[in-house]
């Protein structure tokens, strides 16, 4: 039986450099990552289950509010909302934030509040439209990552890259999971009704 004891004799324990990293506010490097940043995933739970969510928009798209609060806008999705509804049953939250050609990435703990006050939403407009919904998230925990787990993927090296789409497109992906009758359509119109329904 595996126990945190035993653990730590297979693995060891962490660095000093990092066990002291963590911090609790947003000091000037976090800042600059969170201002670069065009990709995140937003990690929550109901207390019970789990979800994972990405959510990326232009780099700049996440606000540092103050030493401690962040706004991240919701962009339209496919209704689900099962972020939204495990924060309200449960607002501890985990973000893990990605800068395009950086290795390394940018880890924020914290508890997160719905926001649909319009003043705010609408500071978040693209293209005439603002978000429904904003998130601020309270951080308690701030950490980097180190950049291993990218380079062994390769996540930003171009010619690592497959060629060609490795799997199905996306309609025929949900067709066979969701056994409906649904239209499989090529993925270039897919792509192409992304980017009419980006906002």
């Amino acid at each position: 039986m595996m126990t945190p004891q035993k653990l730590r004799e297979i693995y060891g324990n962490p660095s000093p450099h990092a066990a002291a990293k963590v911090i609790s506010r947003f000091d000037k490097h976090c800042r600059q990552f969170i201002e670069h940043s065009t990709f995140l995933v937003l990690a929550t739970s109901d207390g019970t289950n789990l979800d994972v969510s990405p959510k990326g928009d232009p780099a700049g798209f996440v606000t540092v509010e103050s030493d401690k609060t962040l706004l991240i806008p919701d962009r339209p999705g496919n209704n689900r909302i099962d972020g939204l509804l495990n924060i309200l049953a449960h607002p501890k939250v985990a973000l893990v934030f990605m800068v395009p050609t950086v290795a390394e990435t940018l880890r924020v703990n914290g508890t997160a509040e719905i926001i649909d006050e319009p003043g705010l939403c609408d500071k978040f407009q693209i293209n005439r439209r603002s978000p429904k919904t904003v998130l601020r998230i309270t951080a308690e925990e701030i950490f980097t990552h180190c950049g291993k787990a990218l380079v062994r993927a390769s996540l930003w090296h171009p010619e690592a890259w497959p060629a060609e789409r490795p799997i199905p497109s996306l309609y025929e992906i949900v067709r066979d999971h969701s056994e409906m009758d649904i239209d499989c359509v090529e993925q270039s119109h897919v792509e192409m009704r992304y980017r009419k329904t980006l906002y």
